[in-house]
């Protein structure tokens, strides 16, 4: 189905991936890799990811820190990692910046820090920091495999280095991508608001963290009016204590009396008489602090939006607050859906928006960080504000962030995987805090839906399972049980168990979709034919064959009678009937067809398209089938060469199309290339899909023979028939 790819390439839409539904055992794409140039030499120390600057008046918790370090000190030669536990608002993370900075003036070889709310987000930073300090079998072209391989340098190397994990929001998200030390020269420091018995064990050490005690409050407060003593009036103590010492709360109090020019006296009047607070609703304040923030908190807009000639404080301060605590793309506020939003009759210059950011900043409702390009609100005060906007106004909210981070998303996105795990997280965010909203924002789902493409499209596919299966279970709960989105959600859950090997569930599911989008949609909907065709590729992994075929030659015949030949759906549609027939022995048909699948796609598509891959292999397979090994080589050479600079060289699709070129290979009697490619393959494979998935355990046991026969008189072609 094709709905939701209103921004990609609406020609391709074949089984939502193109690429994907002409790979795998029935036709399949290789690329041969090139010597890797000689890395360049790493410039120590290394910093990677954007470590927050420490607040003004930044208090170094002495007792805390002896804490944190006696805990450290405890922990041998092995890694030792401490999760800072507490609740909003008290400074963990930092806390945690504190310790990250003390690393980088120190001359730590590696600091590194990872915004831990989203899996894909710790993907990206690991991989970038692999290439930083040139990992071994750090390619940078797969993120995950080369965040593998971060992890791997981590537990073994002899250089001191620090990993901050800052927000863990799910202790799955961290679960198998924890680092590891063997020589001791390794520190971990982890934030979270959860108390899980999952963050503990294996060397990691909870350490609470609280309010600030009472002078280091004090002590705040008079550092940061150190510069106007006059505000320090001698009720500080009692200001600090009326904001619970809450490190939050405090830092908007003091913004507002530096700005405002009020004293501490007249400020604690002002908070002990305002209103303001109880807007927050009791149920809101899970963890005891929701009347200081949400009170200092409005004080401080209301202080903001009269400094702020604009008068856009507050609608972005609750745009803002939809959005990934740890950080958006400042871009995101210069975007037609967010300056339409925000000034609908065009009466402002994106300057003066940004001029509106900067107050917000300025009374520590944001931090806006130019040097990494992001946009930061703290979780806490993230939730006052969704708390006091009134209901009516999330759905315009909603559509204006949705539509401006579906702009944002690259295309393509590789190399720009981190700029997508940070869009993926900030669409989770969306998500959650718009909650039910979101199935009836079209913006939103379309949003909703471009993500779980992302994890395909970045390999993820364990990642893109369970994100499908949660987006299928949301859609038939809120849209209805056949609404075409429910349908698509299931199509593309479908195309995840395929692509892991669960081939029987996916197409279970592929058959109730396709019976309901021919009730819904009718049987000649541009969706039930797409249906229809993913269909036919699980039934051609499972090996039914002639069902395979019948429903193919069907999706073929009705899309050269709807739509005439030519098109890239019909071309992949060709292309994968063509490889059925291969399979049945209908060979000089295969040929014809696969031929002619190839102009259509590349008259569709233009010469440097990913939907190529799978087209150009297709027709390698027949030409190899049909005695032409030469041209098939040939084919499947540039099929692979393609797919590592369009897909990367470690991307599984990438590595399937190795593994059948490796299979070229040795029939040419190019033996050692062919072992040595459909090695790496095997490898490859392994990693991503398990060792026990049907294609792993398929190139596996033909590389078993491969070596075997290399050792053997006796052909390949027996041993692979005797198998």
């Amino acid at each position: 189905m094709s709905r939701w790819r209103r921004r990609k390439d609406p020609r391709v839409s074949v089984g939502g991936d193109v690429a994907y539904s002409a790979l795998g055992p029935y036709s399949s794409v290789v690329v041969q890799q090139a010597p890797a140039p000689d890395a360049p030499a790493v410039e120590w120390p290394v910093e990677v990811g954007s470590v927050p600057a420490l607040a003004s008046a930044f208090q170094p918790r002495a007792g805390l820190r002896e804490r944190i370090d006696a805990v450290r000190a405890e922990g041998g030669t092995a890694v030792l990692t401490q999760v800072l536990s507490g609740g909003g608002g008290v400074g963990k993370s930092q806390l945690a910046a504190a310790y990250a900075a003390g690393a980088v003036a120190d001359g730590t070889d590696l600091v590194v820090w990872v915004p831990a709310g989203e899996l894909q987000q710790v993907i990206t930073l690991y991989a970038r920091a692999a290439q930083r300090i040139a990992a071994p079998g750090a390619a940078g072209e797969d993120p995950e495999a080369d965040a593998r391989a971060f992890l791997a340098w981590l537990a073994t190397t002899d250089r001191r280095w620090l990993v901050v994990l800052d927000d863990i929001g799910d202790p799955e998200t961290v679960d198998g991508w924890w680092p590891s030390s063997r020589t001791g020269t390794g520190w971990v420091l982890a934030t979270t608001r959860l108390h899980d018995a999952r963050l503990t064990g294996g060397g990691r050490r909870r350490v609470s963290v609280d309010v600030y005690e009472p002078a280091e409050a004090v002590a705040y407060l008079r550092a940061r009016l150190a510069d106007e003593p006059a505000l320090a009036d001698g009720a500080e103590e009692e200001l600090a204590r009326e904001l619970g010492h809450l490190p939050l709360a405090l830092g908007h109090a003091a913004a507002y009396m530096l700005n405002s020019g009020l004293g501490c006296a007249a400020y604690l009047d002002l908070f002990r008489r305002s209103s303001l607070g109880d807007a927050l609703p009791p149920s809101a304040d899970a963890e005891g602090y929701g009347r200081a923030v949400a009170t200092t908190l409005l004080l401080s807009l209301d202080a903001a939006e009269a400094a702020d000639p604009a008068g856009l404080a507050r609608p972005i301060l609750r745009l803002a607050a939809l959005l990934d605590p740890a950080g958006h793309p400042e871009a995101l506020w210069e975007t037609e859906a967010v300056l339409d939003h925000l000034d609908p009759l065009g009466d402002h210059e994106p300057e003066e928006i940004r001029a509106s950011l900067r107050v917000l900043h300025r009374y520590a409702l944001l931090a806006c960080d130019s040097r990494a390009g992001t946009v930061r609100m703290h979780a806490l005060t993230a939730r006052a504000v969704r708390e006091t906007t009134p209901e009516e106004e999330f759905a315009g909210l909603a559509e204006a962030a949705a539509e401006a981070l579906q702009f944002l998303w690259p295309e393509p996105e590789r190399p720009d995987w981190e700029l997508a795990a940070v869009l993926r997280a900030n669409t989770v965010s969306l998500a959650a805090a718009v909650g039910p909203l979101v199935w009836d924002v079209i913006d939103c789902r379309q949003l909703v839906f471009t993500a779980g493409f992302s994890l395909f499209r970045e390999g993820r596919l364990g990642a893109a399972t369970a994100y499908w299966d949660a987006v299928a279970d949301a859609c038939a709960a809120f849209l209805g049980a056949e609404h075409p989105d429910t349908l698509q959600a299931l199509a593309r859950l479908a195309e995840a168990y395929s692509r892991t090997g669960r081939v029987a569930e996916a197409i279970e599911v592929e058959e109730g979709v396709l019976a309901a989008c021919e009730r819904v949609l009718g049987p000649e909907d541009n969706d039930t034919l797409v249906t229809r065709a993913d269909l036919a590729t699980s039934y051609a992994i499972a090996g039914r064959l002639p069902e395979a075929v019948a429903l193919m030659e069907q999706v073929v015949a009705d899309r050269d009678r709807l739509f005439g030949p030519g098109g890239a759906d019909t071309a992949q549609a060709r292309a994968n009937l063509a490889a059925y027939l291969q399979e049945t022995g209908r060979l000089s048909e295969a040929l014809v067809l696969a031929e002619q699948a190839l102009v259509e796609m590349e008259e569709a598509v233009g010469p440097d398209h990913p939907a190529l891959l799978g087209v150009r292999n297709n027709l390698a397979a027949a030409y190899h089938n049909a005695g032409r090994p030469v041209e098939a080589v040939a084919l499947k050479e540039r099929a692979l060469a393609d797919a590592e600079r369009l897909l990367g060289a470690e991307h599984h699709q990438t590595s399937f199309l190795r593994g059948n070129l490796a299979v070229s290979y040795w029939d040419l009697g190019r033996r050692a290339e062919a072992v040595a490619l459909l090695g790496r393959a095997v490898a490859e494979l392994r990693s991503v899909l398990g060792p026990s998935h049907p294609d792993v355990v398929e190139y596996a046991g033909t590389l078993a023979l491969m070596r075997e026969a290399a050792r053997s008189s006796r052909p390949l072609w027996r041993r692979l028939l005797g198998r």
